[in-house]
């Protein structure tokens, strides 16, 4: 199998082969810190996250908790996948043999059904029966999809019987989502007899992003000290800012002295890391982007002066939701190149285990960019092995190492995702006990 890593095109790059040989050897303490995280907070069925490798820093700038993309992994990494998958199902339910797919609405993105097919494989070959069930309203008898990979996806639309969820006679109590809820929470699904993969407060209806990259600083300081590195060099300052109304220009002052903030603060940390480089933000929406009300600035005044076609993008969401909580997020230069373009790396996890990944490569973008927009494509991940099997023979910056360094941290933002759920279940825990104690 031939390994590929894009060329790290940064005179910049001493610090992150510093973090590199520092993350080979002490391999066997992480891994056994990894453990340990897992077992006191399980990871969640699966994630993807968006790393970006300035040279000088690999950090995680987003994590998703209803990946799409399984498709665009290398076809020779499925096993570790189908083993994952094994091993995810059987914690979140022992006694299954079956588990209901919950996709997201749009039923005319190939690329998106492309996914859901592949996501359905691994689970299929995991050894369990899989079907799709849709909430979409359009959704009202089987429906089956020719894809351009000549596969068939086969779509029911999902019903309800008592406490439980499926379609036609299958009622599996294994209910994993693939729709990251953008619109809200479906009553259908609410209050379920089913362990529901994330649960329905993991969706962009309830999280907001600033609370997990809270989770993800305490990983991250918490993983610093285990390797004695500054947990700056893996972790992006982030802050939430709101209410906003870009539309009638409310709150834009508070966005800007938000983003002077993350700016100045960037700036502290260049200085002590000797880094010459201009620092910028990322503004994006606080809950969930695809892409959407996302942009970079490396200038407070580049908020206050937003023309209209620029504040209208802004205030645009997913499922025509307007954007009204903002995450202001320290900019993390990307000085990968994929034959001549910007990249960064995306890494795909099912349960605690790396599973693949994958580069997303944009031709018109710049190193301070969103490359989460349309005109992107996805160069597959290929290596000996996976993520988390280093070769200790090999220079540090070798690709099964530079790989290794993105599971780690992938995995950090594993960890965060995990104690975000567990964060969940433990208020509504406590909310149902308050509930209980007012009916009494």
């Amino acid at each position: 199998m031939n390994s590929q890593v894009p060329h790290l095109q940064t005179a910049l790059s001493g610090p992150l082969y510093k973090l590199e040989s520092l993350l080979l050897s002490h391999q066997a303490d992480i891994e056994c810190w990894f453990r340990k995280q897992f077992k006191k907070t399980p990871a969640p069925f699966y994630a993807s996250v968006d790393l970006r490798n300035a040279g000088y820093k690999l950090a995680p700038v987003d994590t998703n908790l209803f990946p799409a993309g399984f498709n665009n992994l290398h076809p020779d990494l499925k096993p570790l996948a189908i083993q994952a998958a094994q091993s995810a199902v059987t914690q979140a339910c022992p006694i299954t043999d079956g588990v209901l797919i919950i996709p997201e609405n749009h039923t005319r993105n190939t690329f998106y059904l492309e996914n859901l097919c592949t996501l359905q494989e691994i689970v299929t070959l995991a050894g369990y029966e899989v079907h799709i069930g849709s909430i979409n309203p359009e959704i009202t008898e089987t429906t089956k999809i020719e894809l351009p990979s000549g596969k068939v996806l086969t779509i029911k639309p999902i019903k309800r019987q008592g406490e439980r969820v499926g379609v036609d006679d299958f009622f599996p109590c294994a209910v994993l989502l693939n729709n990251d809820l953008s619109a809200g929470r479906p009553a259908i699904l609410e209050d379920i007899d089913q362990t529901l993969l994330p649960p329905l407060d993991l969706g962009w209806a309830n999280r907001y992003k600033t609370h997990h990259f809270t989770h993800y600083q305490n990983v991250a300081e918490e993983f610093a000290e285990l390797i004695d590195i500054d947990p700056w060099l893996i972790s992006p300052l982030s802050l939430q800012c709101g209410p906003i109304n870009f539309k009638e220009r409310t709150g834009l002052e508070n966005l800007a002295k938000a983003v002077n903030q993350v700016l100045e603060t960037t700036q502290k940390h260049y200085d002590q890391h000797d880094i010459n480089c201009k620092p910028f933000a990322i503004v994006k929406s606080d809950s969930g982007t695809y892409g959407m009300a996302i942009m970079s600035v490396k200038d407070s005044e580049d908020i206050l002066n937003l023309n209209r076609k620029q504040r209208n993008k802004m205030a645009s969401a997913k499922e025509g939701l307007v954007s009204e909580k903002m995450l202001v997020q320290e900019g993390v230069y990307t000085h990968e190149t994929w034959e001549g373009a910007v990249a960064e790396p995306v890494v795909y996890m099912i349960h605690n285990q790396v599973v693949g990944g994958f580069y997303r490569v944009h031709t018109g973008k710049t190193a301070t960019d969103n490359l989460n927009s349309p005109g992107m494509h996805f160069e597959p991940l290929s290596f000996e092995g996976s993520l988390v099997s280093p070769d200790q023979s090999k220079d540090c910056d070798a690709t099964p190492n530079r790989f290794y360094a993105y599971g780690v941290v992938a995995r950090l933002a594993l960890i965060a995702a995990a104690r975000e759920i567990a964060d969940a279940k433990q208020n509504n825990a406590q909310n149902h006990i308050e509930d209980t104690s007012l009916e009494a």
